[in-house]
C-alpha cells in the first residue's frame, strides 16, 4: 500500500474536521463517554463561558478514574475564583515589561543555536532550533540549572504522550516522566527554600494567597505547566509555522522583504495549524449546544484545531494567508484560561522566525519524508522538520 505524503496526511485531517462542522458538529463519543464540539462559536461559547463549562475535573471524576498528573493540581484545572487568585500570582512573570526584558537573551540563544546549522546548508527545524530555545528560556525562568535542560525536554515529551493516543509503552514513559519530575521539583523547592535565589520558582515559594503559601502539590502543578505549556506550544508554533512556508513558498521572500508581515504570519500559522488540538471542559448544569442536550456532569472536547478552520467564521478558512484581518483565532484559547504565556510564546516565536529569514538565504524547502506527527490528542505538530535551503 503506497504511504501517503505528509501534505496527503494533513489535507485528509482538515477535511475530516470539515466534514464533522458540516454533518455532526456536536458528536457524542461514546469511546471517552464526551461530547465533541468542531464549530467556531460552540468552541468559543465553552472556552468563555467557564460558570457553564467547568475545567476542574475533581468536581465531576471519581478519585481513581482522575487525572493524576501534575498539571491536575495547575490552574489550567481550576475555576474562579481559585484560578484567578493562582493566575495572578505567575503572572507576574509573564508581563509585557518582563517578556521585553527577555528578548536579548531569546536572541542570543536563537543566534548560537543556528550558528551549529548554517553552514551545513540544512537542519532539524525541531531538533536545532523549536524545541531546544523554549526548553532554556523556561527552565532559565524557573531557575534549573544548564544541565538539567535534556532532562526537562525527556520529561516534557513523555508527559505529553501519555494521553489517549498513547501505547503502553507511551504511558509507562509518562509515569515515569512524572515521578521524576515530581522528585526533581520537591526537591528544589526545599533548595529554594534554605536558599533564596532570584527567580519564579523561589517567588512563588514566598508567595502567599489570603495569607497561605502555597502548597508543593500547587508548586509542582505550576512548574510542570511552565515546562510543558512553555515548551511544547512554542516548539510547536515554530515548527508549525515553517509547514505553513513551506506549503506557501513564495511567502518566504515576502516576509524577508517585509519584516512587519512576521507578526501576522505568526498569527495566521497559529489559526492554520493550531498547536493545541483540544481542551475538555465538564458542563456543569445542564445545557444545550446546536441542537443537543448535554447533561450536566458530562464531558465536552472543544476542537481548536477544528474551529481556527470554520468557513463560517474565516473566509478562505483552508488558505494560509499573512495579512488575514480580522483574525479571531483560538489557537491560545479564550476566556479565563487564555494561554498565559502567550507573549512569551510569540517573542520567541517572531526572534526565531526573523533570525531564520536573516541566516538562511534563498528558498526554503522541507522534503516530503515522513514526519513524525506527535501522538497525542492535545498538541499538533511534528516530531522532525528537515529543513533545508540555497548556501
Amino acid at each position: 500500500m503506497q504511504t501517503k505524503s505528509n501534505r496527503e496526511q494533513l489535507i485528509a485531517l482538515y477535511d475530516g474536521y470539515r466534514q464533522m462542522r458540516e454533518t455532526q458538529p456536536v458528536s457524542f463519543d461514546p469511546n471517552f463517554q464526551g461530547w465533541n464540539l468542531f464549530r467556531y462559536d460552540d468552541v468559543a461559547r465553552v472556552l468563555s463561558d467557564h460558570a457553564t463549562f467547568s475545567s476542574d475535573q475533581n468536581r465531576f471524576i471519581p478519585a481513581e478514574y482522575r487525572d493524576s498528573s501534575p498539571i491536575s493540581s495547575s490552574i489550567v484545572r481550576m475555576d474562579p475564583p481559585r484560578h484567578h487568585q493562582l493566575r495572578q500570582l505567575v503572572s507576574q512573570a509573564f508581563t509585557p515589561r518582563r517578556v521585553a526584558h527577555m528578548e536579548s537573551r531569546i536572541q542570543e540563544i536563537t543566534s548560537n543555536l543556528l550558528d551549529q546549522v548554517v553552514a551545513k546548508g540544512e537542519m532539524d527545524v525541531i531538533r536545532d532550533l523549536a524545541y531546544p530555545l523554549p526548553i532554556t528560556i523556561i527552565a532559565e525562568l524557573l531557575g534549573v540549572p544548564i544541565e538539567r535542560h535534556a532532562e526537562f525536554k525527556q520529561w516534557s515529551d513523555a508527559f505529553v504522550s501519555g494521553d489517549g493516543e498513547a501505547t503502553e509503552e507511551d504511558r509507562q514513559a509518562s509515569i515515569q516522566a512524572m515521578n521524576s519530575m515530581v522528585s526533581y521539583f520537591t526537591q528544589l523547592f526545599e533548595e529554594r527554600r534554605a536558599y533564596p535565589q532570584n527567580d519564579l520558582m523561589s517567588a512563588l515559594l514566598l508567595a502567599e494567597v489570603d495569607g497561605e503559601h502555597l502548597s508543593n502539590e500547587e508548586l509542582i502543578g505550576f512548574c510542570v505547566l511552565l515546562l510543558v505549556a512553555g515548551n511544547e506550544t512554542t516548539t510547536n508554533l515554530i515548527g508549525n509555522t515553517i509547514l505553513c512556508l513551506d506549503e506557501n513558498p513564495g511567502e518566504v521572500e515576502r516576509l524577508r522583504a517585509n519584516r512587519d508581515l512576521v507578526p501576522k504570519a505568526l498569527e495566521e500559522a497559529l489559526r492554520y495549524y493550531s498547536p493545541i488540538r483540544l481542551q475538555p471542559r465538564w458542563a456543569v448544569t445542564e445545557t444545550t449546544i446546536g441542537d443537543q442536550r448535554i447533561e450536566a456532569g458530562q464531558l465536552v472536547f472543544a476542537h481548536i484545531i477544528s474551529a481556527n478552520r470554520d468557513e463560517a467564521q474565516f473566509l478562505d478558512a483552508d488558505q494560509f494567508k499573512i495579512e488575514r484581518e480580522p483574525n479571531r483565532h483560538l489557537g491560545f484559547g479564550r476566556g479565563v484560561h487564555f494561554c498565559l504565556g502567550a507573549p512569551l510564546a510569540r517573542l520567541e516565536a517572531k526572534i526565531a522566525l526573523n533570525t531564520l529569514l536573516d541566516r538562511l538565504p534563498g528558498s526554503w524547502h522541507v522534503p516530503d519524508a515522513p514526519l513524525s506527527p506527535i501522538k497525542n490528542m492535545s498538541t499538533f505538530g511534528v516530531k522532525q522538520l528537515p529543513l533545508t535551503w540555497a548556501k
